[in-house]
């Protein structure tokens, strides 16, 4: 029974279950992702380069090949897991380590990609007002995000694991309470300076972690703009500036960008010294006072300063290419619940909204 979406033959959600509440917001961006596949157009790569001795976010392009690694596979033979699992990484925690996103199988069993995936508007709220080339995207994180982002990282220096160990040991191990405020607060800039190290001497480790599709809209108004999508992949190690970067900030408190920093430094000194750890101990730990469902956020203005892309004034996919993601028939099985399904629904189906 066809799903509807392009390329997405073999899934773990049904038919019905792609067009449902809490699901096409991250099936969509894996159809468009398998429509750029097969038309060859690159997905905006934000990867991290080390610019006069600082680890500063570049943008370049990556093919989804590389993305979902796939390599000369056909739709017929990739498996879309969402929500689920990346197995390979399991031997890494006592503990379930959960699931994520979306994970990239071969229909045979083997494991290709893990994915976080994210759909974001532009412009938000906070960058309508400005020129269109400065409009940004809201990134809302989860703590499953960064655990696994930290797994994945570990888990292409494994071989090098007691040369990671020197980088955090030093700092790491003078820590006497990793669920004190007080302590933390002081330490964090230090264990993020491990950090720093860690992603420049491993910078070529460096791999996609965070698909992020972004559909425009005109202004705020419910329509799509005529250049509606794109698609930016983070890397592991990009997208972890997004909280290391503010984490060596002097604050009075612990801040959730400090609490994802420590959290990490915390995941690969541990990894470093036995392999294992115990994933959920850490990260209930490890709260300080902040709710533990959401690890932290990045508003527009911050956002467009990591995505230098000359690209994202003008996004490259233009709104009729709906029409060749999803076919004939289905859009009818939105129900307009959300901003995004609002807007497929007023842009495509019905006529625009009075004013």
């Amino acid at each position: 029974m066809s799903t509807g979406l392009y390329g997405i033959i073999h899934s773990n959600r049904t038919a019905k279950d792609h067009w449902g509440k809490n699901c096409f917001n991250s099936s969509f961006p894996v159809a468009m992702g398998c429509y750029m596949l097969d038309n060859e157009i690159p997905a905006i790569y934000n990867r991290l380069e080390i610019e006069d001795g600082r680890p500063v976010v570049v943008s370049s392009e990556i093919s989804f090949a590389n993305v979902f690694k796939t390599g000369n596979r056909s739709f017929e033979e990739i498996e879309f897991r969402f929500e689920s699992a990346f197995d390979p990484y399991q031997k890494y925690s006592f503990d379930d380590i959960g699931g994520i996103d979306l994970v990239v199988c071969s229909t045979e069993g083997a494991y290709l990609s893990p994915l976080e995936v994210k759909m974001t508007v532009m412009p938000t709220s906070d960058t309508s007002h400005l020129p269109e080339e400065k409009w940004g995207c809201e990134l809302v994180v989860r703590p499953a995000t960064t655990s696994y982002c930290a797994i994945g990282m570990f888990d292409a220096v494994q071989d090098a694991a007691a040369d990671v160990r020197g980088i955090f040991e030093n700092a790491c191990a003078s820590i006497q309470s990793w669920d004190n405020d007080f302590e933390m607060l002081h330490k964090v800039p230090r264990l993020s300076a491990c950090i720093d190290a860690f992603e420049k001497t491993y910078l070529h480790l460096q791999k996609p972690f965070l698909m992020q599709t972004i559909w425009k809209t005109d202004g705020q108004s419910p329509i799509l703009a005529e250049n509606a999508f794109d698609v930016i992949i983070w890397s592991d190690f990009a997208f972890s500036r997004l909280f290391v970067d503010d984490a060596t900030e002097k604050k009075k408190t612990m801040s959730r960008q400090m609490r994802a920093s420590a959290r990490m430094a915390r995941c690969l000194w541990e990894l470093s010294k036995s392999a294992k750890i115990r994933v959920a101990d850490i990260y209930r730990q490890m709260a300080f006072g902040n709710q533990t469902d959401r690890e932290f956020s990045v508003q527009g203005p911050k956002w467009r300063r990591y995505v230098s892309s000359n690209l994202i004034p003008e996004l490259r996919l233009k709104k009729d290419v709906i029409n060749q993601i999803i076919e004939p028939g289905y859009l009818e099985k939105l129900q307009p619940e959300r901003r995004f399904d609002q807007t497929l629904y007023f842009t495509t189906i019905s006529s625009p909204p009075a004013l």
